[in-house]
């Protein structure tokens, strides 16, 4: 039966698919060609998450203490980097890979299994990746936006690369059934529980799907080329297609292109001329 529940979602999301509407003036992303059914899907997140992720979130940040609660992310947080060292080492970063193999030694011994940070004490600056960016990193497209049930936004590329993570993921490796499921069950709703602060940002958006989506892209072009995506050439032929040159963008008082050695400018430097002289 519990082969039969992931396709049973997905067939729901495709039914409710043809009655997802979109918001008035919105305009379609050419990175969202499926946006009906990503909305739907988005939908039945959403309803899961007031219903179900949100409540326990709460409960959980209001009964754990701060200290304890910032343990349970640093657990988490290294237990994650032998797959991010692992994906530096595919994406040729020898000495990031080197750097948090420090930083994960130092906080799994120091630090007591990763519940303290003290490697970032000492230098050993954090980084994230996974293998949806060693993907991206060798130039594999990101494809459509895809949301995908439950675990909510991510692209053809990133959708695949999830079978990778999961096969190399430290949780798989380090607890046996049914222990993983309760670390898994954990590190969710503690990670739901740091974005309860996002949650006004988010419900003031005029589009919280299109919100969600955006920032998502954004984020995942900018984790794959490490800080600095490449400028978009298209936004500046945008911004200048009416010109032919810089000289021809209009004048701020007379809304008109000032033309070198035009009779207009001629008169005015004579004029300018004359009124030095007296």
């Amino acid at each position: 039966m519990k082969s039969l529940r992931f396709p049973a979602l997905v067939l729901m999301a495709l039914i409710f698919s043809g009655c997802a509407s979109l918001p008035e003036n919105s305009e379609r992303s050419e990175q969202d060609p499926w946006e009906r059914y990503n909305r739907a899907m988005y939908q039945f997140n959403d309803s899961v998450d007031r219903a179900v992720l949100k409540p326990v979130a709460k409960g959980y940040r209001a009964i754990t203490p701060d200290p304890v609660e910032k343990g349970v992310s640093n657990f988490f947080s290294n237990l994650s980097y032998p797959l991010v060292i692992v994906n530096q080492l595919l994406q040729g970063d020898f000495l990031d890979a080197l750097s948090d193999t420090g930083r994960f030694l130092v906080n799994t011994t120091i630090g007591i299994g990763g519940i303290f940070d003290p490697a970032t004490h000492f230098g050993l600056e954090a980084h994230n990746e996974d293998f949806g960016q060693t993907l991206g990193r060798w130039g594999v497209p990101s494809g459509p936006y895809l949301v995908l049930p439950f675990l909510g936004p991510s692209t053809v590329r990133d959708t695949g690369a999830l079978v990778a993570d999961f096969q190399y993921d430290p949780m798989v490796q380090l607890f046996d059934e049914p222990e993983r499921y309760y670390v898994w069950a954990l590190g969710i709703v503690n990670m739901r529980a740091q974005l309860l602060d996002l949650d006004p940002q988010l419900q003031s958006a005029y589009d919280p799907y299109a919100f969600i989506r955006d920032a998502y892209l954004q984020r995942r072009e900018y984790l794959v080329h490490d800080g600095n995506p490449p400028r978009d050439e298209d936004y500046y032929d945008d911004l200048y297609e009416d010109f032919d040159s810089f000289e021809d963008i209009p004048d701020e008082e007379t809304e008109e292109p000032a033309e070198a050695g035009s009779e207009e400018g001629e008169e005015t430097s004579e004029e300018v001329s004359g009124e030095e002289g007296i």
